[in-house]
């Protein structure tokens, strides 16, 4: 797929850093369907060339974050050989470089969110709080929660303890460990599993 096709997924401004980054190599790009269980994923083929498949659904500035992401892949890779593994440090200085240097293509309220995933990307977008929130993606596979989502006297479990919420404390939530009742602060978007009516997960 050449590069100007891709404009209808993507954010205004990205095609100069898709030309420099894309260079020379011989990249197919595939817009998949939805899928549950990935959002893109990047392989070299046996014919040296690379592929990108990328979820069509994504918002175009997640697309162009994700796109980012396999690239970053393709670009480490070539460097270092495929001599490193795929979610190194090598990857990461790759992505991040990658994301400082196109940060201006998100919008302002996103860019500190970027901004801080940069520091230390992680190599699946699930375990990005900040971001998962920001664009309203929801892993089928995993049951839990942010606890700011949770009401005051919900349950939760959390590191396989049981907790009550009690109050909200600013920005942080006063919780109570249900087994020895020692009381804990909990950050706003801490992960938990809410337990629901009947007392199962």
């Amino acid at each position: 797929m050449a590069i100007h096709l891709l404009e209808q997924y993507l954010p205004d401004n990205t095609l100069p850093f898709l030309t420099k980054w894309f260079g020379s190599y011989n990249i197919h790009i595939k817009i998949t369907k939805n899928r549950n269980s990935k959002l893109g994923d990047y392989r070299r083929l046996t014919d040296k060339s690379h592929q990108i498949t990328i979820n069509s659904t994504l918002q175009p500035q997640l697309f162009f974050f994700v796109l980012t992401h396999e690239l970053a892949h393709l670009i480490a890779f070539e460097d270092y050989n495929f001599r490193i593994s795929a979610h190194g440090k090598e990857w990461k200085d790759t992505f991040r470089k990658m994301l400082l240097e196109s940060i201006s293509i998100y919008t302002a309220d996103l860019q500190p969110i970027i901004f801080n995933f940069a520091k230390n990307p992680k190599a699946n977008f699930m375990a990005s709080p900040e971001l998962v929130r920001y664009f309203h993606i929801i892993d089928p596979d995993n049951h839990t929660t942010f606890i700011e989502e949770l009401a005051i006297h919900d349950e939760f479990h959390y590191r396989g303890e049981r907790y009550r919420i009690l109050e909200r404390r600013k920005k942080l939530y006063l919780c109570i460990n249900l087994s020895h009742s020692k009381k804990y602060l909990f950050r706003p978007l801490a992960k938990v599993e809410k337990i629901i009516a009947d007392g199962q997960k």
